[in-house]
């Protein structure tokens, strides 16, 4: 990510170099709007360690990294001097000079002049297993001096000279070194009193063990008793040592060696090595005892690792030193307490010899479950969404889950969409005892508001879920992989293997007064079938027509026009036109019209505008083979999909497509706020990827629930604009551009009017959707 501020109006520049700031867990404090200038380059490593380039003139800013409590930070001053303040101490930091200290533990910098720092934020996991003892107290400063501190200072200032420029491959042998580089600053000549006592000497000489053992990994006569005679203390000292972190010698060396493996595997500098070549270099000297390590490490064999696709790798956890995490270790077949004595010779010491382990717990790359949600009355929610449903379906990372979506028009043709189909009649159930989903839309339960029926029919799309995401949380995404999507066959034997769905051109399609011909105030549904079979390409084409006409509904409200969803339309009040659309056949490309997270909202929210947590996104890019990311905004994501279309143009200018009922087959992955990879750090908003395009949504209003206040679900309808919607994904498509691919907001405006398509995604939603096609091969690398 780069942002500066000169591409901003001056009397805008101090909101958005906070705004800037902000989102990096940077607060500012202080600075003159007259002279204020700043710049932030931020890159992020494969790890998750951020580096953070800031420059400015004079001002003031707090590292507050509360919100990531489980971090570690490090401020390196390039340039000028700063004043750093927190509850304890003051300290006055200079060029080179650098002050580290944890996630909990804000301070405030302070600059007189112009400025330039580099701020690092590092992952726990990163150090949790070089660093047994964390470092307690305040923030520190580092000396840099002498010694290592001063290699390391250098090291840095280097990384921020070229961090416009570097690529994570270039990065990867820096974001290795930077774990033992500060934790050897933490260290070196720190007092016994700042390290916990005797404790904390301890915890050192383990430090300096770890360093010595990090060195020598690829030497495979490497031994405990080896190591011990280096640094002067006995062979037994040593191993109750690694006892007093719940580890054994040989368990770490085979860890460690695991993961430099696993990087090189994963790194395009070793992708001529064979995995032969690559486990002997460290240290190993058996390829099955390697693979079956390996396997229990990472839940993934090394070939398959190596084949994964780059995002399935990251998934695996990444640089994990030493023992694994409380949870893994709770995880495990046989307790730590049950591996073999060492005998410190042979493969045993070197760490070779296959510890009783069970799989490791690898969030994203676990083993994945296979669910099955259908749409019942208990699992589907007709018209809204809510952060106060309950959910349907409780699922982890990387499962699967096959579910049926309903359309909410198949009563448009009963006898085709609905008549024996036991799942379909089941939800729309509705005679004069009642219905089987009572609520349609989020209005008012008595339709106090308008009189159509409960709900109102402010909202209409049968929604199947909502699906609880395992740990999600604000602030993260959750991709949406569709691997499947197929039209629900009639459950009609007239009909048997025939699939059908509807397009209904209607009052709220922005065709409907500026028709040409009498009656020009009407309602036209066309029943289409749908081909999914065959040896050819699937197709639909048109079986009839008919006008709408006033239909009385089982609990006796008659609806003039298409109000209020599944209402029974009596064949015998229409006229069916067959003569229709002759000699026409559109390929279908099925999708769901609606991909939703449950809005961070009290209260219902109509199924219809979409907005930040996706929604009735109507793009019909979100088919199979795509990829929809959405930002989380409450606990569990609270995921639902509906909508289920078989084919619609870009604008879906009458108000509707083809509205076909599907079962659709999609992988949900989790992605944590702290670990996304450098595409998706910046998204806010719905993002679609395909093989070749990445497609970003914008919207008259991106977030309408916040901007137009209390009555913003009517006042969507109201003031939405195309100029806006384009306006947003223009922004947005900006910020893309210039977050995933580093180019400055000049090359993006020019690649954006030069390579990249921009269209109208639908205008009959209430709050209209542009979005920009950026098409990949733009990239050549």
């Amino acid at each position: 990510m780069r942002i500066t501020t000169n591409v901003y109006p001056k009397e805008q520049r101090r909101d958005a170099w906070r705004f800037a700031l902000k989102r990096l867990s940077l607060t500012l404090d202080e600075a003159d709007d007259a002279t204020l200038y700043g710049e932030l380059i931020q890159f992020r490593a494969s790890t998750g360690i951020d580096f953070i380039r800031v420059t400015g003139t004079p001002q003031s800013w707090t590292i507050d990294f509360r919100d990531r409590p489980a971090t570690y930070w490090l401020a390196l001053v390039l340039d000028g001097t700063a004043t750093v303040r927190d509850s304890e101490q003051e300290l006055r930091l200079s060029d080179g000079e650098m002050i580290c200290g944890r996630g909990d533990s804000p301070v405030h910098l302070s600059f007189s002049g112009d400025n330039r720092s580099l701020i690092v934020q590092v992952p726990h996991s990163e150090l949790s297993a070089r660093l047994k003892t964390p470092i307690s107290g305040p923030p520190r400063k580092i000396a840099t001096e002498s010694g290592t501190a001063r290699v390391f200072s250098g090291m840095l200032r280097s990384l921020a000279d070229t961090i416009s420029d570097i690529t994570t491959d270039q990065a990867r042998p820096i974001e290795l070194a930077f774990p033992e580089f500060l934790v050897t600053g933490l260290l070196d000549n720190a007092p016994a009193k700042a390290m916990g006592g005797a404790a904390g000497m301890r915890a050192a000489l383990l430090e300096r063990i770890f360093q010595t053992i990090e060195i020598r990994l690829s030497d495979p006569e490497l031994s405990y008793q080896q190591v011990a005679a280096e640094h002067g203390i006995s062979p037994r000292y040593l191993q109750k040592l690694f006892e007093s972190i719940n580890d054994s010698f040989g368990h770490y060396v085979k860890v460690r060696r695991l993961e430099r493996c696993r990087l090189d595997l994963r790194s395009p500098l070793h992708v001529q090595k064979s995995i032969s070549d690559i486990l002997f270099e460290w240290g190993f000297n058996d390829s099955a005892s390697f693979s079956r390590a390996f396997r229990e490490q990472y839940g993934i064999s090394p070939r398959e690792y190596r084949k994964a696709p780059p995002q399935e790798q990251e998934a695996v956890e990444l640089l994990r030193r030493g023992r694994p995490g409380r949870k893994e270790r709770a995880a495990r077949v046989e307790t730590m307490e049950s591996e073999p004595e060492l005998t410190g010779e042979g493969e045993e010491a070197a760490g070779l010899a296959e510890a009783p382990m069970g799989p490791a717990l690898l969030g994203d790359t676990g083993i994945s479950r296979h669910h099955h949600l259908p749409a019942t009355p208990e699992t589907i929610h007709w018209g809204y969404l809510s952060k106060d449903l309950k959910p349907a379906l409780h699922i982890r990372s990387g499962d699967f889950v096959t579910i049926e979506a309903l359309t909410h028009h198949a009563n448009d043709d009963h006898e085709r969409m609905v008549e024996g189909d036991p799942g379909v009649e089941s939800v729309y159930r509705w005679d004069e005892t009642g219905k089987a989903v009572d609520r349609r839309g989020a209005g008012p339960m008595d339709a106090s508001a308008v009189g159509r029926g409960p709900g109102e029919g402010f909202g209409v799309h049968i929604c199947t879920g909502p699906i609880h995401i395992e740990e999600a949380m604000p602030g993260d995404l959750v991709e949406v992989r569709i691997l499947d999507l197929k039209p629900r066959p009639s459950g009609n034997p007239r009909f048997a293997g025939k699939c059908f769905g509807s397009n209904a051109a209607t009052y709220w399609g922005f065709h409907y007064n500026d028709l040409l011909t009498e009656p020009k105030m009407r309602e036209v549904v066309t029943i289409y079938e749908v081909e999914a079979a065959g040896g050819r390409l699937p197709t639909a084409h048109a079986v009839y027509s008919y006008r709408w006409t006033p239909q009385v509904d089982p609990s006796g409200v008659t609806h003039a026009r298409y109000d209020y969803p599944g209402v029974p339309v009596d064949p015998a009040s229409i006229e069916r036109n067959y003569d229709v659309l002759r000699n026409v056949e559109i390929p279908i490309r099925p999708h769901f019209g609606v991909i939703a997270v449950a809005p961070a909202y009290n209260g219902l929210v109509d199924s219809v505008p979409p907005a930040s947590f996706g929604g009735n996104l109507d793009n019909w890019r979100t088919g199979p083979g795509a990829r929809v990311f959405l930002p989380v905004q409450v606990p569990g994501a609270l995921l639902s999909l509906g909508d289920p279309h078989a084919s619609q143009g870009d604008s879906e200018l009458c108000g509707t497509a083809i509205e076909c009922s599907m079962t659709g087959l999609v992988q949900v992955i989790h992605h944590k706020a702290a670990g996304l990879m450098e595409q998706l750090r910046d998204v806010d908003y719905p993002l679609i990827e395909t093989e070749t395009e990445w497609v970003v949504m914008g919207f008259s209003h991106p977030n309408y629930l916040k901007e137009l206040g209390d009555d913003a679900q009517s006042e969507v309808y109201k003031q939405s604009s195309i100029d806006a919607a384009m306006r947003d994904a223009f922004r947005k498509a900006r910020r893309f551009l210039m977050t995933a691919k580093q180019l400055t907001e000049d090359e993006a405006i020019s690649l954006l009017s030069v390579g990249v398509d921009f269209g109208v995604s639908q205008i009959v939603n209430g709050n209209y959707g542009v979005h920009a096609v950026i098409r990949k091969a733009l990239f050549t690398s």
